[in-house]
């Protein structure tokens, strides 16, 4: 947890600066109340800046246009494409707006606000800062994948108590001498909140009880722990067992340990020559690879194959075998882990009413460290005000790039405002042209000089000219009628 808070409390802080800079000017370092001096303050007209908003050009009524200028208007399944198109482009546009160069400040903003390179200072630190944090999640990520685990000691009580048998009891169960025996067991100093269950270290209880006494047939308890692998079963702190009798008994606990993943026992032969008792499949292969590079066993010509020693001879009962047909062999020579036997005497002396005797077992458990890096990998803690941070930056990014646009707007009106208004008319009559889907030019087609130039002789010829052909089609055509 303390890493999920470093982590998302650094990148809250950076965006935090990097706002605080845009709005308010203020640097890292510098006192609460001082400010940036503002140099070249925007002077743009109200309203949004120029380009945001159709101009209308004065004296040209713009709502109302001629029919035969304006083109065919679409279909419906291309306006819908229309639609579609925009709607894609609207998205393409917000991803863009997200992305890490959006929020960089154009080069001519940087010269004319020096102080902005405290911005810039605070954006390479965000972005090295996002770059660890994701190094680290990939990190975890991989160490998640592999088992961590923790040896732990496992308190085990083993008690038995004697119940005798009473004349006067109405049950048949007071008449008759019996005794009970109880295995318990909890982790010590177990720092998890949740504390783990007895039952859940084990896959199963054997208590063997003496033949003699109880014959061939019902000498064996079992007690199986299996069920806490099903969601409908719970787990116990312990088991108790109940027979009767009035006699000491000696029997014996077999408890096999539940491993995750699955460890198993080696064959002696095998033991001996890697050192290991019992240790899970992927340990065991990990082994064999590092003896066969420490004995340069691999083949020199195919790296496939191992020429295998008189040890491996003796165990895989081959001159030469490949190293991926080592899994499958291995299946041969592991075998279940042997369980932890415990010898205990129950004793039935009324004197002694209860007898408790304690061991202590190594177990492995999860690493605490594995559930603090998954909550640290599902955490969405100040994911909603790093974004809404975000969206701030790059609005103010926007509106900076806009006021830049009415500084120049104002800048070069004021260093030529003839030249600088035949431009912006022209500039607005080609976006009218556009937004009305007007062919052609208006504002030349309006006056006298346009239909005196050279073409105008042939483009009247040929207007005849088409005129005529069509008239002489439709005659045609009549003529054809009547003659049917």
């Amino acid at each position: 947890m303390a890493m999920e808070e470093t982590a998302g409390g650094a990148r809250k802080a950076t965006k935090s600066k990097l706002f605080e800079f845009l709005v308010h000017g203020v640097r890292p370092g510098m006192p609460s109340g001082a400010r940036m001096p503002h140099q070249g303050a925007p002077m743009g007209p109200p309203g949004p800046p120029y380009g945001g908003s159709p101009a209308v050009r004065p004296g040209l009524p713009s709502p109302v246009m001629e029919p035969s200028r304006k083109r065919p208007a679409p279909s419906q399944q291309v306006q819908q494409q229309q639609q579609q198109q925009q709607q894609q482009q609207q998205q393409q546009q917000h991803a863009k707006r997200r992305k890490m160069a959006d929020k960089i400040l154009p080069q001519r903003i940087r010269e004319l606000v020096p102080e902005s390179q405290a911005y810039m200072d605070l954006l390479a630190f965000e972005r090295k800062l996002d770059q660890t944090i994701m190094r680290k999640r990939v990190d975890i990520q991989e160490a998640l994948k592999r088992p961590m685990k923790q040896k732990r000691k496992l308190r085990l009580y083993i008690s038995n108590t004697f119940n005798p048998a009473r004349p006067d009891a109405d049950d048949s169960d007071g008449s008759i001498a019996s005794w009970e025996l109880r295995v318990e067991g909890k982790l010590l100093d177990d720092p998890g909140k949740q504390k783990k269950k007895f039952s859940s270290f084990f896959k199963s209880l054997v208590i063997e009880l003496d033949k003699d006494l109880y014959g061939p047939d019902n000498h064996l308890v079992e007690v199986s722990s299996n069920w806490h692998r099903t969601p409908t079963t719970q787990e116990t702190d312990g088991f108790q067992v109940k027979r009767p009798g009035d006699v000491s008994v000696r029997c014996t606990l077999l408890l096999m340990l539940e491993y995750q993943p699955p460890q198993f026992k080696l064959d002696p032969r095998l033991a001996r020559l890697l050192g290991i008792h019992t240790q899970t499949r992927s340990c065991i292969i990990q082994a064999l690879w590092q003896y066969v590079k420490t004995n340069k066993l691999q083949d020199s010509h195919d790296k496939e194959y191992i020429n295998c020693d008189k040890y491996f001879q003796q165990i895989f009962d081959c001159p030469r075998l490949k190293f991926s047909e080592i899994p499958q062999r291995l299946t041969n020579l592991l075998l279940p882990p042997d369980p932890i036997v415990i010898n205990h005497v129950i004793s039935v002396d009324p004197n002694d009413q209860k007898k408790t005797a304690c061991y202590d077992i190594d177990v492995e458990v999860d690493d605490p460290l594995k559930s603090q890096m998954s909550s640290f990998l599902l955490s969405t803690a100040n994911q909603q005000e790093i974004a809404s941070l975000d969206n701030k930056i790059h609005e103010t990014i926007e509106s900076i790039n806009q006021l830049k646009i009415q500084r120049d707007f104002m800048l070069s009106f004021s260093r030529d405002p003839k030249g600088y208004i035949q431009d912006w008319l022209k500039s607005q009559s080609r976006d009218l042209k556009l937004m009305t889907d007007v062919v052609g030019n208006p504002e030349e087609e309006r006056r006298a000089a346009f239909y005196h130039e050279p073409w105008s002789q042939e483009a009247v010829s040929r207007y005849f000219y088409c005129k005529i052909q069509q008239r002489r089609q439709e005659l045609e055509q009549a003529l054809a009628v009547r003659n049917t």
